[in-house]
């Protein structure tokens, strides 16, 4: 005889993060930019955002999570879940950047495919919201709405008239219990008197840009308002490449996705929206103002951060990014100021959204310091540049225990390596040894060789290089763990 099963509830449904891990975060440069963004910076607190995005998702009920980033952060992804036990986790790849559409699409197909009831959460990696269990509590009081084939957004609480975010407009007005309601209409970012107006009125809350859904209602969604996504996007999932432990979606459908945002695609569309009002605390944390009204600020309003200095200051954040460099404000208001080792921001508070223009101009000027952070991250480790000349240049290199580098060579440069932490394995042709502090070697142009790390802490050296040409292109690789070209 077969057994019949009652219907699961939905408080028994089991959730999927999905994060989105793409964004460059220009409006908080100079500490995040394009080769090293705000969703891996510890902007708040000691984790990067996107650890705690992930920390947030970590609990009975919720699966493995779903990432979908970008390949230039592939390694710092992996690393960063790493740091924080999460286990094995999807690393979706997306070719190029399409906007947040084609990547929750994306990351739909490729849910239905191991599980045609999947039920998604999905959420930018770059946000702030302190209290997790609050957090989780109100994605599960979603599922009722998902049970009835809706589409869930999450509203945030206005504290405040505020011009920086998009609001949604609820049916009714909430009744403190967090319970869906159906959604009125999105509205775009409003003037000031406009958003006094619509926080007076009571059904107006800020557009938190995340998501809960079925992976089926949210397809079948594309399929009625954004049809021409569709095709290319599944063409991209079907073809997908495992490469080490990433997937890639397939790079020629890819290329003929349409861009887009998933509000202007699908949700502004669609008919069958509801929001789930929360209450905590949470930011976007998209522009240094931000950053300033999270920070644990004194009588005055005055935040600092690291080697800062306040003096007579009011309403003003003082932040240095570097043991070297001292920050000072005497008298200062409403002012922020971000110091990094090779750049400096003074902006009035009030001006903070204009970041963006700035790294515009610098980006047209060919500063590298618009787009490239002083550290380069590898998935060994990372690399900074202490010192650039015509013919020469000193970096501080970092390898992580158990990495190596790829075996490589160079056309126009030599290499000179003094170790100053750890011990490295040292392969110069077809010669190796060990190389422990205040030891060095030399590597003559042209001569094939490799640096590993074979202990239990971090190795640091100082590189001199020394030769015609010194960019980071000139590279021959014959082997390598991480299989980049």
């Amino acid at each position: 005889m077969t057994a019949i099963m009652a219907p699961m509830h939905h408080s028994d449904l089991v959730i999927t993060p999905v994060l989105l891990c793409g964004g460059s975060g220009n409006r908080l440069w100079p500490l995040s930019r394009k080769s090293y963004p705000k969703q891996f910076v510890p902007l708040v607190g000691v984790e990067s955002l996107f650890q705690g995005a992930v920390r947030r998702v970590s609990s009975p009920g919720f699966t493995r999570p779903v990432v979908v980033t970008g390949d230039s952060f592939r390694f710092i992804v992996q690393e960063q879940l790493a740091a924080v036990g999460a286990i094995d986790p999807a690393i979706l790849i997306e070719p190029s950047g399409k906007n947040t559409a084609p990547a929750i699409l994306a990351a739909a197909l490729h849910a239905a495919d191991a599980n045609p009831n999947a039920i998604l959460l999905v959420a930018p990696a770059d946000h702030v919201v302190p209290d997790e269990a609050a957090f989780r509590a109100a994605a599960r009081r979603g599922l009722s709405a998902v049970a009835e084939g809706r589409l869930v957004t999450f509203g945030v609480a206005p504290t405040r008239p505020e011009t920086g975010y998009g609001y949604l407009e609820l049916s009714e007005n909430p009744q403190g219990d967090g319970a869906p309601i159906r959604l009125a209409r999105f509205v775009e970012k409003p003037g000031m008197a406009e958003a006094a107006r619509m926080i007076a009125e009571g059904t107006y809350l800020w557009n938190a840009g995340i998501f809960l859904f079925s992976a089926r209602d949210l397809i079948d969604a594309f399929e009625r308002c954004a049809p021409k996504m569709v095709g290319p996007v599944a063409a991209a999932v079907k073809g997908i490449r495992s490469d080490l432990s990433f997937l890639r979606l397939e790079p020629d459908a890819w290329e003929k996705v349409p861009a887009g945002s998933i509000d202007y695609a699908v949700m502004e569309k669609a008919g069958n929206l509801s929001v789930v009002p929360y209450g905590g605390a949470w930011s976007d944390l998209g522009g240094w103002d931000a950053i300033w009204r999270e920070g644990q600020g004194d009588a005055a309003g005055v935040v600092t951060s690291g080697k800062a200095t306040a003096i007579d200051c009011e309403n003003t954040l003082l932040r240095s990014e570097s043991d070297l460099v001292e920050v000072v404000g005497i008298g200062l208001k409403n002012i922020l100021t971000v110091a990094m080792p090779d750049a400096v921001l003074v902006a009035d508070m009030s001006r903070a959204q204009d970041v963006k223009r700035a790294v515009e101009i610098l980006t047209e000027r060919g500063a590298l310091q618009a787009t490239q952070f002083p550290k380069d991250h590898r998935p060994w480790g990372w690399f900074e540049s202490l010192v650039l000349g015509g013919r020469f240049q000193v970096k501080r290199i970092s390898v992580h225990p158990g990495a190596a580098l790829s075996l490589q060579s160079h056309y126009h440069r030599s290499e000179h390596w003094v170790v100053v932490e750890g011990t490295a394995k040292v392969t110069i042709g077809a010669a190796s040894c060990l190389v422990t502090e205040n030891e060095s070697v030399y590597i003559p142009v042209g001569e094939k060789h490799r640096l590993e790390n074979p202990g239990k802490v971090p190795v640091m050296l100082i590189e001199v290089q020394t030769g015609a040409y010194v960019g980071e292109d000139d590279i021959i690789r014959y082997d390598d763990a991480y299989a980049r070209d």
